[in-house]
């Protein structure tokens, strides 16, 4: 049997920011992944870290505040959370970076701008604490590219992007802003070929530059490698078992860091409604829940598991497409099958698609309120923004509207005929909405209001950057559907990360992070790399604690 100190279970950004950290204090360390990419969700997604007073917001944002923060995470999470998880985060979350950044290929910049995602809260700050990496030449990970988790999507125009360009992008040419981020981006692509570099961005940025520290470290990752148990002796795990019948034996314990449930339909029946699933989710397709199912096994309590990182995506053939700017734009409306809007369009997508289920937090119980739902525009609309990846003006794939993900037509009732909608109240609400557009005020919902609604909306658009007439026919219907980035529910934890049963108590030997773990943000989502920033803290923590140094 082979023997380390430390098993680590996932290569996402959890497991390789406790690798990392493991091995640079000394313990011997191997990752083990169960698919035959590294990478995680991580890699799959926008690469976004939300830590509040790191070192790259004290030299870039240096109004921001730990201690507001602080504020801010217990006022939007409401006691949903252990207070100490959650100070711990804020306390610690600047050293784990600062340590993860000096021991990895780690270069990260503050996205100016990028709100909290609820700016207004006591604590909140619209002008944003998300950091994200620049772009990563990925010839450093040499073979070890053939390997990297893609991209949930093609990027649009396939080029290298970053979050920080995709607002821009999304406008066009409404705003200066738009063609100079768009010569900015091309150049740096076209540059990155003429060197011969091979750039990526977003996760894999992230996940990559993460996996020069874990090579750096030595640590072994043994990819296409599923465990299927834990080891246990006596009140603690002292191991895994693995799918091959093999076991790894782990000295100081083993730390479960292999993403949530997200493709496990099982799971999903029991603690989610339809149309959630499987076939809905960006994780990754090898995260189906055998970390906490396992760790249940052992002992461990969970939580948090009728919820996920959701994200309103359209359906489109080769799978959602998350509609991050699309529900912010101006001349665009949300509304469920009664022709009826439910919520402020703009909101944050875990927030928004809490509205489409018909409350606010979770997915409850009983037929979900708001779905089926569409967002429906204009063709001012299509003639000012980037949809779906697809810039202003240029044609919409006919495969879209033969899978039913979109129909238009030229009078309002007929898209909403087709699909189902009640035409005459989707008439009455264009309406109404209109009414609010052109005064800026919308009364029923708030849109608007936030400076969060402003980040995706249009700024040149007055006389609110979130509203606009719907009238300029054809007229769109787009199906928005509950997909999610990966799910929240998990193992039960401590500040150390440690997991713990039903009675608080910890289990000897084993920790959760990630996904794996019950979201440290609860029911909410503190803003852009909310998921990814815990992430990282508490694989650190947890390997600090492993090393035996407590916090």
């Amino acid at each position: 049997m082979d023997e380390f100190d430390v098993v680590v279970v996932g290569s996402g950004a959890a497991g390789m920011a406790a690798a990392i950290t493991a091995a640079a204090r000394g313990l011997s360390v191997v990752i083990v992944e169960k698919s035959q990419f590294w990478g995680g969700s991580t890699a799959r997604s926008g690469g976004g870290i939300w830590i509040p007073g790191d070192d790259v917001l004290r030299r870039q944002a240096p109004a921001d505040d730990v201690e507001s923060a602080r504020t801010y995470l217990h006022t939007i999470i409401g006691g949903r959370v252990s207070d100490d998880r959650i100070d711990a985060f804020v306390d610690r979350g600047a050293e784990a970076l600062r340590f993860l950044t000096a021991h990895s290929g780690l270069d990260l910049q503050w996205v100016r701008g990028y709100c909290d995602y609820h700016p207004e809260q006591p604590g909140g700050r619209a002008a944003g604490r998300s950091c994200e990496p620049r772009p990563f030449d990925a010839r450093a990970l040499g073979p070890d590219l053939a390997t990297l988790q893609p991209f949930y999507t093609r990027t649009p125009m396939n080029v290298v992007v970053q979050q920080s360009d995709y607002r821009w992008l999304s406008t066009g040419l409404r705003h200066w802003r738009g063609p100079a981020r768009m010569v900015r981006v091309a150049g740096r692509t076209a540059w990155a070929r003429i060197r011969g570099q091979k750039l990526v961005g977003l996760g894999g940025a992230l996940a990559g530059s993460l996996m020069v520290g874990v090579r750096q470290a030595e640590v072994p990752v043994l990819l296409g490698t599923a465990v299927t148990e834990l080891i246990s002796s006596g009140s603690a795990v002292t191991g895994v078992e693995l799918g091959d019948g093999s076991a790894i034996s782990a000295r100081r314990g083993v730390v479960l860091a292999c993403g949530g449930f997200d493709h496990n339909q099982a799971l999903r029946d029991i603690h989610h409604r339809a149309p959630a699933g499987p076939a809905l989710s960006i994780g990754a397709a090898t995260n189906t829940g055998d970390g906490i199912v396992a760790a249940q096994q052992v002992g461990a309590a969970t939580d948090l598991m009728d919820d996920a990182w959701w994200a309103p995506s359209i359906p489109l053939p080769k799978g959602p497409w998350f509609a991050l700017s699309e529900r912010s734009l101006p001349r665009s409306i949300m509304v469920n099958e009664r022709g009826r809007r439910f919520m402020n369009e703009s909101l944050p997508y875990v927030e928004a698609t809490h509205r489409m289920f018909g409350g606010t937090h979770g997915v409850g119980s009983g037929p979900a309120e708001n779905l089926p739902a569409w967002l429906i525009f204009d063709q001012t609309y299509r003639n000012r923004y980037m949809f779906a990846g697809r810039p202003a003006r240029s044609p919409l794939p006919r495969s879209w509207f033969a899978n039913g993900a979109l129909s238009s037509a030229d009078t309002i009732e007929q898209p909403a005929t087709e699909v189902g909608i009640s035409s005459a109240n989707l008439a009455a609400t264009i309406e109404r909405f209109n009414t609010a557009a052109r005064v800026g005020v919308d009364n029923d919902f708030g849109r608007g209001v936030s400076a969060y609604d402003h980040y995706y909306g249009d700024i040149t658009n007055k006389p609110n950057p979130s509203l606009g007439e719907i009238n300029t026919p054809p007229f769109y219907a787009a199906r928005m559907v509950p997909a999610d980035l990966g799910t929240k529910g998990g193992i039960v934890t401590d500040a150390n990360a440690r997991a713990l049963r039903s009675d608080g108590q910890p289990i000897l030997g084993l920790y959760a992070v990630g996904n794996t773990s019950a979201a440290v943000m609860g029911h909410t989502y503190a803003g852009p790399g909310a998921t990814i920033g815990p992430a990282l803290v508490f694989g650190f923590l947890a390997a600090l604690h492993l090393a035996g140094e407590q916090g």
